[in-house]
């Protein structure tokens, strides 16, 4: 499928998938250091690394 319209779709997608990976785990651990955010910041950080997970299994 490389080359093609689809493979450069699922490229992007999973490119994208990273980087909003990245932005939950930065953010999340941000959120969980405050005692207030404490419960978003580590649903934040399961998210990122649910997304990662999906990244690897779909690379594999």
């Amino acid at each position: 499928m490389k080359g093609s319209v689809l493979g450069n779709f699922i490229s992007a997608t999973l490119a994208l998938m990273m980087i909003a990976a990245f932005l939950l785990l930065g953010f999340g651990i941000k959120q969980a250091m405050n005692r207030e955010t404490r419960q978003r910041g580590l649903l934040m950080i399961a998210c990122g690394v649910i997304f990662v997970a999906n990244v690897l299994i779909w690379t594999v």
